[in-house]
C-alpha cells in the first residue's frame, strides 16, 4: 500500500527520480533484475537508503533476488506521475532557456514545451530550432489556458523574474520551476522549485577546498 505523498520525506522523492535514470539504461540493456546494491551502486547511495525509499510505496522486489527492472521502473514513473505528459511553458528565452527547449531528455520523459516567452520584444517572433516561437510576455494568460500547460520555467534575470511568477500564477499555472537567483513568491496552491546555480556552485567550492586541504583564497 502507497504511503500518503505529505509523510514521504522530500529527499527521498528526488532520491526516486535518480534511481530511475539506471533503471532506464538496465531496461534498454536487457537486464531483467537488480539487486539493491547494484541499484545502489549506479546511483551513489548505499543499499539500506534503497530498500527505505522504496519501502514508502509498497514491497518491491523478492529477498535474495532483487528487483524486476521493468516492474520497479514502471512503480516509479506512476509514484512520480512521469508515465504522463507534462506541458510546459519557459519565459527567459537566453542561452539557458534555449539550451532547456533543445533538450531531447525532457521531451523522451514526457515533459513538453508548448510555448516559449520573452521580456525582450526584440526577440518576439523568433523560430527556435524546436519549432516554437518566441511569444511576448503578453500572452502568456492566453496561451497558458489554451495549451493547457502544468509548469512554468523562470529563466529570466533576476529584476524580472517575480512579475514573471506572478504573471504564470495569475494565468492559473499551479507549478514553477525557478532558475533565477531570486526566492520568487506564489501562491499557497502553487508549488514553486527554485534552482540556483550561484548556490550549487558554492557548495562544491566549499568540498573542493577541504578536498584539497586547501585554504580559502582572501
Amino acid at each position: 500500500m502507497m504511503s500518503e505523498s505529505g509523510k514521504v520525506p522530500a529527499p527521498t522523492i528526488e532520491r526516486l527520480a535518480i534511481y530511475s535514470r539506471p533503471l532506464e539504461d538496465l531496461l534498454e540493456s536487457g537486464t531483467p533484475v537488480v539487486s539493491s546494491e547494484r541499484l545502489a551502486i549506479l546511483c551513489g547511495v548505499n543499499p539500506a537508503q534503497v530498500r527505505k525509499d522504496l519501502a514508502y510505496f509498497g514491497e518491491f522486489g523478492v529477498r535474495g533476488l532483487g528487483y524486476e527492472v521493468r516492474e520497479l521502473l514502471r512503480a516509479i514513473r506512476t509514484i512520480l506521475a512521469t508515465d504522463r505528459v507534462w506541458h510546459l511553458c519557459i519565459v527567459g528565452m537566453g542561452n539557458l532557456g534555449r539550451a532547456l527547449v533543445e533538450n531531447e531528455n525532457f521531451k523522451k520523459r514526457g515533459y513538453l514545451f508548448a510555448a516559449a516567452f520573452d521580456v525582450d520584444n526584440r526577440k518576439v517572433g523568433e523560430r527556435l530550432r524546436c519549432g516554437l516561437a518566441i511569444e511576448p510576455i503578453a500572452k502568456i494568460k492566453e496561451l497558458v489556458g489554451r495549451l493547457n500547460v502544468d509548469i512554468g520555467v523562470i529563466t529570466t534575470p533576476q529584476e524580472d523574474a517575480q512579475r514573471v511568477a506572478d504573471l504564470l500564477t495569475d494565468a492559473g499555472v499551479k507549478s514553477l520551476l525557478n532558475f533565477a537567483p531570486l526566492q520568487v513568491r506564489a501562491p499557497a496552491s502553487c508549488f514553486v522549485e527554485h534552482v540556483d546555480l550561484g548556490v550549487k556552485l558554492e557548495n562544491l567550492a566549499y568540498h573542493l577546498t577541504r578536498l584539497r586541504g586547501a585554504k580559502p583564497h582572501k
